[in-house]
């Protein structure tokens, strides 16, 4: 039998398609492997959010011209954003790669392998109009108890820093019902938790008869088997009241809001183009801790974005500090071509951008530490995930806020139960307790 390997760059989009892509391999009889020197078909699912992560794709494809020396046979294939964006300029580079096919042409892999098998030239597939055969793919799941489900592809956002508008297309969304018949055999599966994926939940079912981001969520609330729903990413621009309402409505969704920021800056979200000013979003966080005052609140932060000054980056610290984060996930922003931030004069030098971030870390984490210790003496309702990295007998899950705890394990416990338990330590990054009995 033939062997496929996967190598995934990027968001958890692209770890979804890779899961689409094995499934479709699998149906036209490829097995899986791990061993690059045993594949027949290697892919690269990529990513091009940032340069440093196309010459790093560009370095294992080189990697691989070695191998395909060694094995003429070897297909090799380029997929997802960085496919899209760089389309013929791809074989001009490395002529050892066989085919090049965007995001929204997974779905023709098995049919350009099948090409390539009997022709073997080079095959480019990188239409940017949407094919709903797509959405109708095996998909080989590797997380377990828990998976993540597309419910749109695309973005109209248009942010001055992101190329995923450029690749990924217009927004599109799938139908309630089709997402939850997915979820309903998930469940049947054994999956107790999923991630609903889109590049901005908050903009699904605009125009469609679908209804709205809410209504998914209320619907799939109902579904029998599934205990937690997570989702992302969200657009604070679009985050509306009813889907607050919903959150606060449904025992299955998660009380943890994920609303990316980026700068506290209302100079900054102008020349960044995200659509919404610092007093819009304070209301926002203030509408949500009303509706769900046990909830969770994380963010996203660009350091360093062109224009800012040290005026402006203390007006991010204040924001943030005003904000208290659980966590915040920080980045310095890097130029990315093909978008407007990168031709924008007044680019901060590295230097500042780095001791910049570094100072928000320091800040954040005392945020984060502080938040976490009112945590101590609490027992919280936790997912079992399963046996930590670093030790057998140290287990791990994560509250419905998404903190992650940690516990001895203690023999009763399995992966996917949900369990109680006492926080005892707390750390900036993660807690540590005790399981204790369900009553």
């Amino acid at each position: 039998m033939k062997k496929y390997l996967i190598l995934t760059y990027g968001c958890q989009m692209n770890e979804n398609d890779s899961q689409r892509l094995g499934g479709l391999l699998q149906k036209i009889g490829y097995e899986e492997t791990t061993v690059m020197e045993d594949a027949d078909a290697i892919l690269l699912n990529t990513c091009c959010v940032r340069e440093s992560a196309e010459l790093k794709i560009y370095g294992k494809i080189g990697e691989i011209k070695g191998l395909k020396r060694d094995k003429p046979s070897l297909i090799v294939g380029v997929c997802g954003c960085m496919a899209q964006k760089n389309q013929k300029a791809l074989f001009k580079r490395a002529p050892h790669i066989d085919f090049v096919v965007g995001p929204n042409n997974l779905h023709d892999v098995p049919n350009i392998i099948a090409q390539i098998g009997e022709e073997r030239k080079h095959i480019l597939a990188t239409d940017d109009g949407i094919n709903t055969e797509s959405d109708h793919v095996p998909t080989v799941r590797k997380q377990g108890m828990t998976a993540w489900v597309p419910i749109m592809y695309g973005c109209n956002n248009f942010c001055t820093y992101c190329i995923v508008p450029y690749v990924r297309g217009r927004e599109r969304s799938r139908t309630i019902a089709e997402i939850c018949t997915e979820i309903e055999d998930l469940a049947l599966e054994g999956c107790r938790e999923v991630t609903l994926l889109g590049q901005n939940v908050n903009s699904y079912g605009k125009g469609t008869d679908e209804g709205d981001f809410a209504d998914l969520l209320r619907a799939v609330n109902e579904i029998k088997g599934i205990e937690r729903i997570r989702y992302m990413t969200s657009h604070p621009r679009d985050m509306s009241q009813r889907v607050i309402e919903a959150v606060r409505d449904c025992e299955k969704v998660c009380d943890h809001f994920h609303l990316p920021v980026q700068a506290g800056s209302d100079v900054l979200l102008k020349r960044m183009n995200r659509g919404y000013t610092t007093e819009y979003y304070r209301d926002l966080v203030r509408r949500i801790r009303e509706a769900n005052p046990n909830a969770t609140l994380t963010t996203d932060l660009i350091v360093g974005f062109p224009g800012e000054t040290d005026e402006l980056f203390e007006e991010t610290l204040a924001f943030v500090k005003e904000m208290r984060y659980d966590a915040a996930y920080t980045f310095l922003y890097s130029k990315r071509s093909g978008t407007p931030a990168a031709e924008m004069d007044e680019q901060v030098d590295i230097k500042v951008k780095k001791a910049r971030l570094q100072k928000l870390m320091d800040m954040q984490n005392e945020n984060s530490l502080e938040l976490n210790q009112a945590y101590v003496g609490r027992t919280v309702e936790v997912m079992v995930e399963g046996p930590s990295k670093s030790d057998e007998q140290t287990w791990t899950g994560r509250t419905t806020g998404n903190k992650i705890i940690l516990w001895p394990y203690v023999g009763t416990e399995k992966v996917g139960d949900l369990v109680n338990v006492r926080v005892d330590v707390a750390q900036t990054w993660l807690l540590k307790g005790t399981l204790q009995e369900r009553g």
